[in-house]
């Protein structure tokens, strides 16, 4: 499968859902976008990274990585999203060590706001952006109005994830049994939907008292 290079356009805070952002990414030649949904943490350290200017006073989680790794050699490569389950991404680090090249499994968010700090590329598979990416298409050629129809689609996007993970808080688990419970808590954490693990452990920890 080829994989294209993706760029950062910016972060989209929605004007809707409180503390919900969505990180742009275009292809490099062409013209799609890929948002990814994203938490306010991770918002800020990809901001702060795309701020060259702006130095906290002391690191960040992904800077102190970065000063750990740059410490024993360790060299981000490139990153890689390479799977698109459910609204959810998942990537790969590139690292290399004394020639050694290691692939490491990570979130999408930290992985990008990792490479951004080792100026590393971004890359995806042609597939995911074909389901994934937005693509204006008819649209006329009048900037302000392609960038109003943007805007709504993303704003689409993070309503859409905000409100389906909202709805999955306050689900009633109690129907059903406790292996049934540990089954989904594991497939909800393997799936990166923390919020709804923590719906489900919550059920089970009542089971135990």
């Amino acid at each position: 499968m080829s994989l294209i290079r993706l760029t950062i356009k910016g972060i989209s805070y929605s004007q809707t859902q409180n503390g919900a952002y969505a990180l742009i990414l275009s292809e490099m030649d062409g013209e799609r976008k890929l948002p990814i949904i994203i938490g306010a943490f991770e918002a800020q350290s990809i901001a702060i990274a795309l701020e060259k200017e702006i130095k906290p006073p002391r690191p960040l989680t992904h800077d102190l990585f970065k000063n750990f790794a740059e410490r024993y050699g360790i060299v981000i490569k490139q990153v890689i999203i390479h799977k698109l389950i459910d609204g959810v991404f998942y990537s790969s680090i590139i690292s290399e060590r004394e020639g050694i090249e290691e692939i490491i499994d990570a979130r999408t968010s930290d992985a990008i706001a990792l490479a951004l700090r080792f100026n590393a590329p971004i890359f995806t598979y042609k597939d995911i952006l074909d389901k994934a990416g937005i693509y204006l298409k008819n649209m006329p050629k009048d900037k302000e109005p392609v960038e109003k129809k943007e805007a709504q689609i993303i704003e689409d996007l993070i309503t859409e994830a905000t409100t389906s993970s909202a709805k999955q808080d306050v689900k009633n688990y109690q129907k059903y049994t406790l292996k049934q419970l540990h089954s989904m808590l594991e497939k909800a954490v393997t799936n990166e939907e923390y919020e709804k693990a923590a719906a489900i452990r919550d059920e089970i920890s009542k089971r135990k008292k």
